[in-house]
Parts: C-alpha cells; sequence; structure tokens
C-alpha cells in the first residue's frame, strides 16, 4: 500500500445508489486510490446507509479489469454452514419459506468482508483499515433517513420486531419505524468496523465476532459455528467471456448464473435484428422476453455452485443460442416445457435486496461491484452489540424441487442444500469491451430481474446507440419461465402492452422494476460518463 496522500491523483468515476457512499468512492479517489478502492470504500458506506440491502453480513461478486487487460472475478458469495442439510427447511415433507427467509437458519456465512479484503490486499493502494474507519465515521455520526430507506423500513417492520437488537437500532421505541427526517446513529456498527480495522478480518473470522456468531446461533437453533467463519475463503474465479455483434461481454461465474445467462439471453438476441426495432415496441419486447424465457428455463434445471454440481459451459454457447432462437416466433408466445440440452453437457462444465455499484479511473481500472443480503434487512438478524445486519441467503438455495423462493424462482437438485455449498445468484456485474478496451459497465438490484435488467442496458448501448443514462431511462420488462408472466413498467405504452396480450403474453404492469447503475467511457474531451438509475436516489460523479 501507499502512504497516503502519497499517490498522484488520477481521474475516477463511480456510480452508487447512495450519495454518501458515491462521495466516499471519491474521497477514495482524492486519497490517491483506484477504482477498487473507490469499490470498496463505497461498500462499506453502502453497509452503513443502505444496510437493507448489503454489508458484511452479507456477500457479494467484484469483478474486476485491471490496467493490462486481464481480469478478476472475486466471489464473495454466503455459504452454507457444515451442519447444513438439503431437507433442513422441511417440516412435515414440506418446505416451510420462513424458515429460510427470517431468524438463525436463513442465515448463510457472510462472504462480502472477505472478498473487499482479498480485493484491497491485491489490487488497491490504500489500506483496508483506512477504508473502514471513513465508513466507522458515517454509522457513528449518523444520517439523515429519506423516503427510501423509510419505505424498506416499512416493508421489514414486523421481521425487525422478532429481534431485540433489530428494533433497537432500526425501529422507536414502539416498535414502529422512525419518523422521516429521523438521523440514524449505529454505534454498534461504528465499533464493528473499527475492531476490523484494529484487528484485521480474523475479529470478524476468528475472533470475538465468530465466537459471538457462534454463542447466539446455538441459543437460536442455528447452525453457524467459529469454524464455518474461520474456513470462509473468498474465491478466484474465472470470469464468462462471450461476444456480442462486435463487443466482448465479460461476466460473473457460477455460482452467479447472471454471467452465464446474461450471455446466453445476448447469445440468442444476435439471431434477430433489435436495432430495427424501436425500444418499447411490441416486437423488440416480445423478442427479449421469449429469450429471457428460454434461459430461466435453463437455469432452473442446470444452474448451481459449480464447485459442487456440473454446469454445462455449453450454455453459452453460440450454437446452441441459434437452435433456441428458432423456437421464437415473431407473431406467437412459443411453449417451454422446461429446460433444453445444452452441447457437451456432461463433460464441457463450469468449476471452481442487493446493490450495485461501479467504479473506473483513468490508470485502466475497472470495477463492477454487486453487494447483498439477500431480501431487505436479510434475515431481519443484527447480532447483539455488533450492528451487522445478517444475510438470508440460504433462501437462494433450493429447499425442494421446483418450489419457489422468495423471488418466485424454482430450481432443482443442481441448487440443493450441501455443507460449504454456495446458494444460486442472479447478482450480474458485467463489464464490455470493444477492441479489447472497457466502454460500459452495468449491474442491478432486484433478485433474477438483475439479469433482465443488464441484458436491456447492454441491448440498448450497443444496438440502439444510448448513453448509460438512456439506457438506463427505458421502459423494463422482465420474464423468468416461471411463474408464467410478462412483468412490464407502467411506461410501457398501453399499445405495446395490448399487442403483447394479443400473441399470448400475460401481462402484468408494475411501477418499476429494479434498479441499475451503469458506467460508460466518455468523449468530446470526457473521461467517463454513467448514471445512477432514476427510479432511486443513486449519484454518478467523476473525480477530478
Amino acid at each position: 500500500m501507499l502512504p497516503l496522500g502519497l499517490a498522484a491523483k488520477r481521474t475516477g468515476a463511480v456510480v452508487t445508489v447512495h450519495p454518501l457512499a458515491t462521495k466516499a468512492a471519491e474521497q477514495a479517489f482524492e486519497r490517491g486510490g483506484n477504482a477498487v478502492d473507490a469499490a470498496v470504500a463505497a461498500a462499506l458506506t453502502l453497509g452503513v446507509v443502505d444496510g437493507f440491502n448489503s454489508g458484511i453480513g452479507g456477500g457479494c461478486f467484484i469483478l474486476i479489469r485491471k490496467p493490462d487487460g486481464t481480469f478478476v472475478a472475486i466471489d464473495g458469495r454466503e455459504t452454507a454452514p457444515q451442519k447444513a442439510s438439503r431437507d433442513i427447511f422441511l417440516r412435515d415433507g414440506k418446505a416451510d419459506p420462513n424458515l429460510s427467509r427470517t431468524g438463525a437458519l436463513a442465515i448463510g456465512v457472510p462472504g462480502a468482508l472477505a472478498a473487499y479484503d482479498l480485493a484491497i490486499r491485491e489490487h488497491g493502494r490504500i489500506d483496508l483499515a483506512d477504508h473502514l474507519g471513513q465508513a466507522a465515521a458515517i454509522a457513528e455520526e449518523g444520517f439523515a433517513l429519506d423516503k427510501a430507506y423509510l419505505g424498506r423500513l416499512g416493508q421489514a417492520v414486523e421481521k425487525l420486531r422478532k429481534f431485540p437488537d433489530s428494533a433497537r437500532i432500526f425501529l422507536d421505541a414502539d416498535g414502529n419505524p422512525w419518523p422521516s427526517g429521523h438521523r440514524l446513529k449505529q454505534p454498534d456498527l461504528a465499533r464493528s468496523y473499527r475492531k476490523i480495522a484494529r484487528h484485521t478480518t480474523d475479529w470478524f473470522y476468528r475472533g470475538p465476532f465468530a465466537l459471538k456468531t457462534e454463542e447466539w446461533m446455538q441459543a437460536n437453533d442455528g447452525l453457524i459455528t467459529r469454524a464455518d467463519l474461520a474456513a470462509y475463503k473468498a474465491r478466484r474465479r474465472e470470469p464468462v467471456r462471450s461476444t456480442y455483434r462486435s463487443f466482448e461481454i465479460v461476466g460473473f461465474p457460477p455460482p452467479s448464473s447472471g454471467g452465464v445467462h446474461v450471455a446466453q439471453i445476448l447469445n440468442i438476441l444476435e439471431s434477430f435484428d433489435l436495432a430495427s426495432m424501436p425500444p418499447g415496441s411490441p416486437r423488440f419486447v416480445h423478442h427479449m422476453a421469449e429469450a429471457m424465457r428460454l434461459a430461466f428455463a435453463d437455469r432452473a434445471h442446470w444452474l448451481g455452485d459449480a464447485d459442487f454440481t456440473p454446469v454445462p459451459r455449453g450454455l453459452v454457447s453460440k450454437k446452441y443460442a441459434r437452435k433456441l432462437a428458432k423456437q421464437i416466433r415473431p407473431d406467437k408466445v412459443a411453449k417451454i416445457e422446461g429446460h433444453s440440452m445444452p452441447p457437451d453437457a456432461d463433460t464441457d462444465l463450469f468449476n471452481s435486496h442487493t446493490t450495485h455499484f461501479s467504479a473506473a479511473d483513468s490508470d485502466g481500472w475497472w470495477v463492477a461491484c454487486t453487494a447483498t443480503v439477500n431480501t431487505t434487512f436479510g434475515s431481519g438478524v443484527v447480532l447483539p452489540g455488533t450492528g451487522i445486519v445478517m444475510n438470508n441467503e440460504m433462501d437462494d438455495f433450493s429447499a425442494q424441487p421446483n418450489v419457489p423462493n422468495a423471488f418466485g424462482l424454482v430450481g432443482a437438485d443442481a441448487n440443493e442444500i450441501l455443507p460449504s455449498k454456495r446458494p444460486l445468484s442472479s447478482m450480474s456485474p458485467t463489464i464490455v469491451l470493444r477492441d479489447g478496451k472497457p466502454v460500459f459497465s452495468v449491474g442491478a438490484a432486484g433478485g433474477p430481474k438483475i439479469i433482465t435488467q443488464a441484458v436491456q442496458a447492454i441491448v440498448h448501448f450497443i444496438d440502439h446507440d444510448m448513453t448509460p443514462a438512456k439506457a438506463l431511462g427505458q421502459a423494463r420488462f422482465h420474464h423468468q419461465w416461471k411463474p408464467d408472466g410478462l412483468l412490464v413498467e407502467k411506461a410501457l405504452s398501453q399499445t405495446t402492452i395490448d399487442a403483447l396480450r394479443k400473441i399470448g403474453h400475460t401481462v402484468k404492469v408494475t411501477d418499476s422494476i429494479g434498479a441499475a447503475q451503469a458506467l460508460g467511457l466518455g468523449h468530446a474531451g470526457r473521461p467517463f460518463t454513467g448514471a445512477a438509475d432514476p427510479r432511486g436516489r443513486g449519484v454518478f460523479s467523476v473525480t477530478p
């Protein structure tokens, strides 16, 4: 690490879902950090100001493009504890969703902190302790709760009431959400951040936090032990690399389904002239939705942690995509009963609520990171005295074949629960290259809608030649095969909705779908361009 203040400043760009997280990234650039530092600074700050979405009690995927053109994929996904078994959520032969979504059994071994530590040690310029200290100051001083935060509190109030430390921090004395403008201070979280800064991540994975976790689990019928935390490792993965038109697409591999299915959907769509289809037109939405359906049918059968289950590389084969594309008819919804069979499915294999943020700098570092505690406020648990919101990622396993999780996704044996296994994720941090140079980065929040948001942004960027801001401003839609329904934003025209229903789509209209963030290479003297999703409160910034 370089001494603070001695590194030359570089031009950096960042986009996050919260102004304070973007500011933290700006300050990392100003202190001589690179895009990796900016991303980690943003991540740790989001754990304070956006803790209902992400934090060190959860997990993440980090995709890094280095100045020499090589890529690093760091897997900080949670793992199942050693005492976990396939049927832990079954009661009287049926999956009980309450057990996998709230409380002790819902919690997977957290991986985000290990991933941030690995990213900084190997690729950053500022010590992790410094980033932790900056975020701890925000937790201690507090910040005003905005409409978005209060909305999430309202959604999770019943869950938070079940756990004393959660209620003490996030609810008032009567057990209700804090009023608008309340300054939320989190001194316990600040102390935890500072203890990690002082004692390294060992405090979390091998020291007092691990001991406190084991004691709380034993008292609350949970499974995680000190040994589980001590055994956790962030993994380096080989990114999924594919092409679309004349661009290269780099995504995250299993246990993310995002990299595989962003590539698969784009491969299918290469068979169609999307540039001639106006965004939001019936033809455009129909062809995109059909490609989504085909990919999600495959996801339900094939995808899981590639360290434990065979995931065919043929899913991203161009030949396989052309075969699937032939099922798409321009004037009728196709009948898709289930998964298809990719080439060499038994031999050519991959191996070893949410937030997205991206950063880039003039030295050539690009970072796309998606982090999560899963659903709003995760399991609802804040471990006593730590201020750390714990995830409910165990719900992302298939508790029982073909039984939907919190996002309506179904899965098969490929995503069954096993000790140390990582649950399947839809997180899709993606970097797009042209002639070997990064030109666009995108990711999103929204469960399975993450994949389809990333695809739509990339298509608008490439096929419709849109800026990041314009691409993210388009009306969105989503289809995940099961349940069989096309979800569309109300911004889509009624004419398009009527036309889609006429050819067989079951259309459901919603106010908004997900939240995406994007960065792009600038032009006309601007080094970078970018946009936070107009549906949220995020901020894009260029420094200096």
